[in-house]
């Protein structure tokens, strides 16, 4: 199989489903023709959090915020099971989950004053569920949090040559932000010119790389001390302007993607490479986990991501200029999710055939690479997590005749780009968070932003620092409690897609395009978090303890939302 058919076919889907789907969802449920509703960034602009925002501008910003490093890990690792599981699931579930419950999330949230989908829980359900899900979001939250900042360090102690061009970045976006928001500049030159100044940087970076050890910092420190500073900075960048860093460093990274998939994806249609890997893994090794479920919560984000959900009612809904834009910015941008998923699978699954001599993190030093070698067993691959994109994407670049150490540096900048994004967007939200937190339960203090962002901040940082017994040695708490990340985000966009069904029910609304992939991914995670706790029990205490406290809050979330979905329907048919 040519692998320039399947990133072909994958890429009309998406264009197929923006044209069609989105429309028909629009339409038939979310009704964005219906009057001229003024949108929160207006009603409630305050130069902060509400800003209105033209819509390309946004749209960069939200796209960056939620394609974080997740979309490239997930169909990575999932490529152990082969590609066309991993590739169906990446375009089916983009199209009609993932995106819808984005869009909706996004819709929701602008016809409810720029409140969180959290928030709303306490008027579509009751209060009581509106505390459980805040408190669901943010033991959630500061997982993410902790696991990004984890991952961003150490992708800057392992290719010292993307932390010049990160940094630089921020400092252009700043100054872009000003020209925009203070001169009135329009936006679409000031960020081509700074996307230049960023890659001009990528390659000085090759040739300087800058390493924390050369300022005097022991080796076995850091990783830490990159976790400080990035928990500094996003404590920070939470509390600007969203004009003045986020947005504008945002629109820059948007460009940045799509200069780096347009890339990758010229690459995939030139060298066309062959598939490595077999359509479907016939045989795998007794550690891996079966097929199903676990494929469907290892491909999240780019598939269907809770966490999107708390960026569309979180932070973008209080910065989109008017409503017509919600379908650009939220169906759209899932789209744009997925097309990188769709390119990390493809580097997965027949870029890293094109790669020799290098290293991966599971096994070392590597001769000739091919998925049979990178794929040999379950644990080996969740070890090398994004490598395959890494090597694979910048074996594709070099078929460009790009530098393998620049092609490397590009790739790294990209994923540690979207990486930072979310870092900062989810601190943000998680300082909203917290401050619905204080309303719901009338402790003020917990609704000053200061006093909410260092409760932001404090507990990840906490997670990254305190190490627990695992295995034969130690490791942070924050990787032991990973493995049940992927069902908690994924439970958290089907109690999502359930608050958004029960919204537009009571609007008389058809919401079977809804209901169905709330029944669909609550199964799922379901089923995941049992059988994950079948594991636990018998080698980890603490994460068997944390399954079933979320099984045991979930359920209770459901309950809340299935008698809530009766009563509507009583309701209805009485009328």
């Amino acid at each position: 199989m040519n692998s320039a058919v399947l990133a072909l076919i994958g890429l009309i889907c998406f264009g197929l489903g923006y044209i069609y789907y989105s429309r028909f969802i629009e339409k038939k449920i979310y009704g964005l023709n219906q009057g001229d509703t003024i949108t929160p960034a207006h009603e409630f602009e305050d130069g902060i959090d509400f800003v209105p925002t033209k819509r390309h501008i946004l749209f960069g910003h939200h796209f960056t915020s939620i394609a974080g490093a997740a979309p490239i890990i997930g169909p990575c690792i999932a490529a152990y099971w082969g590609w066309l599981p991993a590739l169906l699931w990446v375009v089916l579930g983009t199209i009609f989950m993932g995106a819808v419950h984005d869009f909706g999330a996004l819709v929701v949230s602008l016809k409810e004053k720029g409140r969180s989908i959290a928030d709303i829980t306490s008027t579509v359900i009751n209060p009581r569920a509106r505390l459980m899900f805040l408190i669901f979001v943010m033991l959630l939250t500061w997982l993410v949090l902790a696991v990004f900042a984890m991952a961003i360090a150490g992708l800057f102690k392992a290719f010292p040559t993307s932390v010049l061009p990160i940094n630089i970045e921020i400092i252009v976006a700043v100054f872009i932000g000003y020209l925009i928001y203070k001169k009135g500049m329009d936006a679409l030159i000031p960020s081509i010119i700074a996307l230049g100044i960023l890659y001009l940087f990528v390659w000085i970076g090759t040739t300087t790389p800058i390493s924390l050890e050369t300022f005097g910092v022991a080796p076995e420190n850091v990783q830490t001390t990159w976790i400080i500073f990035l928990f500094i900075y996003s404590g920070i960048a939470s509390l600007l302007p969203v004009w003045l860093l986020l947005q504008p460093r945002d629109f820059i990274n948007s460009h940045q993607l799509i200069v780096g998939l347009g890339l990758i994806f010229l690459g995939i249609f030139l060298a066309q490479p062959p598939i490595d890997a077999p359509a479907i893994r016939t045989a795998s090794d007794s550690s891996a986990p079966p097929i199903f479920p676990m494929l469907f919560v290892t491909i999240a984000c780019g598939a269907i991501s809770g966490f999107h959900g708390l960026v569309s009612s979180g932070t973008t809904s209080k910065q989109v200029n008017k409503l017509k834009d919600a379908r650009l910015i939220g169906y759209g941008a899932m789209l744009g999710e997925g097309t990188l998923a769709l390119a990390s699978t493809i580097a997965a699954i027949a870029g890293i055939a094109l790669v020799s001599n290098c290293s991966l993190p599971s096994v070392g030093a590597v001769e000739k690479l091919s998925w049979s070698v990178y794929y040999d067993s379950w644990e080996h691959a969740t070890a090398n997590k994004a490598t395959a994109f890494i090597l694979g994407g910048g074996a594709l670049l070099e078929q460009l005749r790009f530098p393998t150490t620049l092609a490397k540096t590009l790739m790294a900048v990209l994923i540690i780009s979207f990486a930072a994004t979310t870092l900062d967007t989810a601190t943000r939200i998680q300082r909203f968070i917290i401050s619905e937190i204080g309303t719901a339960i009338k402790f003020s203090p917990l609704q000053n932003k200061y006093i909410a962002t260092v409760c932001a901040v404090v507990p990840a940082i906490t997670l990254t620092m305190w190490s627990i017994p695992y295995g034969d040695g130690m490791k942070e708490t924050a990787w032991v409690l990973w493995p049940i990340f992927g069902a908690s985000n994924q439970m958290l966009a089907a109690l999502t897609l359930l608050i958004i069904s029960l919204y537009f029910l009571a609007e008389r609304k058809p919401i079977l395009p809804l209901l169905i992939p709330f029944g669909f991914i609550t199964v799922i995670t379901l089923l995941t978090l049992f059988l994950k706790a079948g594991s636990f029990f018998q080698n980890n205490m603490m994460l068997f303890v944390v399954d079933i406290v979320l099984i045991g809050l979930i359920l209770w979330m459901l309950t809340e939302g299935m008698i809530a979905y009766r009563k509507q329907r009583t309701g209805l048919q009485t009328e």
